[in-house]
């Protein structure tokens, strides 16, 4: 039990601190924006030191909690991925809560929260333990995208997030069920030597469809889409920000963990599933983002092609695939981020900061924001020297070695498209004429130019000198187990 405990100290940590954060907003109200956000990343630094404890003290190897937990090095991975996600997220708040005069203690509380459940699903070897992590985090969701109680848009926003999330969910549980009822096990390491044996009963089959379509909802792959352009649209800001990489990179933990390893000896079954909605989402989301005026709605189809880009390396599978989707994750996180720190940034020193049409004469009004801008464009377009063209290399790279040729036509062509409407971003703010009657002062957001400027700096270095953050993603090969 001891050991138990040592495993999950990261866990209780954090929602011990979130129940803390949650109590001291409730006392003092709106008054201590600030003062709530910094307890609120220090809870989620003091949980990055209990996972350096707890890292410490236990096996990798070892399972806990009857074989349900596991403290391995790809849990530890996407933890330190979430924990960072989190805590850049909570950092572009500070201002943007200020400025919309809301309650800070029950969002930064939610956000904690949300957090437990995507660790909780990086850690799951069973996928009854995945499944609580997963509810956790979208129950915790779905009212951070409705905390705009005042917004028409944000009750939109977390009402078909809610009624589609649980639709998800629904799939996702019969799916296990069916997956119980015929192997007579959740644990994905057993589940692997059964499927293993042969003579997959028919029932098998189709609760491992089920749960591949609940898990492409959760990352918002085609046809599972439908959800995300209209939730990142109304949610706030900083919500769609976080929406975006921290749920998103939790999602692609427990697929890895439950596809690549449980159903593992099943790949010639499922990758064609997989294989197809990957092409789909990255023609889909490409083609629908090119006629997007809001650059929130545009971001959110852009969200959907990456989810395609990273599927690709899922199909590819094998240590190459789950590195490079490791690494592509961490990669897409501190990219997009940073672009939506720029709207949020936007919205507050005055422009609307929504549409194309914004960003028009940026580079004469703020040469360095609108440099940043470009960085950002730059990377989830995949052009070098940023994170975003590495990421795409390897993730290429890994499917072209296992053979997946047609995927990676895909992939580039679609690569090739997302130039033309990042580049409209650019064009605007480079060739174009703004209204020069802008509100001022302008008014200034701190917190979040810096979390701008690190994720710069990440992009930068991660594209320069990528190999210790490859090392990291290598090291979690052959947790999994798989083909």
């Amino acid at each position: 039990m001891r050991a138990d405990l040592i495993a999950l100290l990261p866990e209780l940590v954090l929602a011990a601190l979130g129940m803390v954060v949650l109590l001291a907003g409730l006392a003092t109200g709106k008054s201590r924006n600030r003062a709530i956000g910094a307890g609120a990343v220090l809870s989620l630094g003091a949980t990055g030191v209990a996972l350096w404890l707890a890292a410490g003290a236990t096996d990798p190897a070892a399972r806990f909690f009857a074989g349900m937990f596991a403290l391995d090095h790809f849990a530890v991975f996407f933890k330190v991925l979430f924990l960072l996600s989190s805590a850049l997220v909570i950092l572009l708040s500070l201002d943007y809560l200020e400025r919309n005069d809301y309650r800070p203690g029950e969002y930064h509380a939610l956000v904690l929260f949300a957090t437990v459940g995507m660790m909780t699903m990086a850690s799951g070897t069973s996928l009854a333990t995945i499944y609580v992590g997963l509810e956790l985090m979208a129950l915790s969701t779905y009212v951070l995208a409705g905390y705009f109680r005042r917004e028409v848009k944000s009750h939109e926003a977390a009402a078909k997030y809610f009624v589609l999330g649980a639709l998800s969910s629904g799939i996702l549980l019969y799916g296990l069920s069916l997956v119980y009822g015929t192997t007579g096990t959740l644990d994905l390491a057993a589940l692997a030597r059964t499927l293993g044996t042969g003579g997959v009963p028919t029932a098998t089959l189709v609760g491992v469809a089920l749960l591949a379509c609940g898990f492409l909802f959760k990352v918002a792959a085609v046809p599972f889409h439908v959800w995300t352009p209209d939730v990142y649209e109304g949610a706030p800001t900083p919500i769609t920000a976080f929406m975006s990489v921290g749920p998103k990179a939790a999602a692609f933990a427990m697929f890895l963990r439950v596809f690549v390893g449980g159903f593992g000896p099943l790949d010639d079954q499922w990758r064609w599933l997989v294989g197809a909605a990957a092409a789909l989402t990255m023609v889909w989301g490409n083609i629908a983002a090119l006629t997007q005026d809001n650059v929130k709605r545009m971001l959110a189809y852009s969200s959907i092609a990456h989810a395609g880009y990273a599927l690709v390396g899922l199909v590819a599978g094998g240590p190459g695939g789950v590195q490079s989707v490791l690494f592509y994750m961490l990669v897409y996180t501190v990219t997009n981020l940073g672009a939506f720190g720029f709207v949020i940034m936007l919205e507050s020193r005055g422009y609307a900061g929504e549409t194309v049409q914004d960003y028009a004469g940026l580079s004469r009004k703020h040469p360095l924001a609108a440099f940043g801008m470009l960085l950002f464009m730059l990377s989830l377009g995949g052009i070098p020297p940023t994170a975003g063209f590495m990421g795409k290399l390897f993730l290429f790279a890994a499917a072209v070695n296992a053979g997946y040729v047609w995927l990676v036509v895909v992939a580039v062509l679609m690569s090739a498209v997302s130039l033309y409407y990042y580049f409209r971003i650019v064009l605007q703010m480079y060739l174009r004429d703004g209204d020069e009657a802008q509100p001022a002062p302008l008014v200034e957001a701190p917190w979040t130019e810096r979390v701008i400027w690190a994720c710069g700096f990440a992009v930068l270095v991660i594209g320069l000198l990528p190999a210790p953050f490859l090392a990291a993603a290598r090291a979690t090969v052959g947790v999994l187990g798989g083909p």
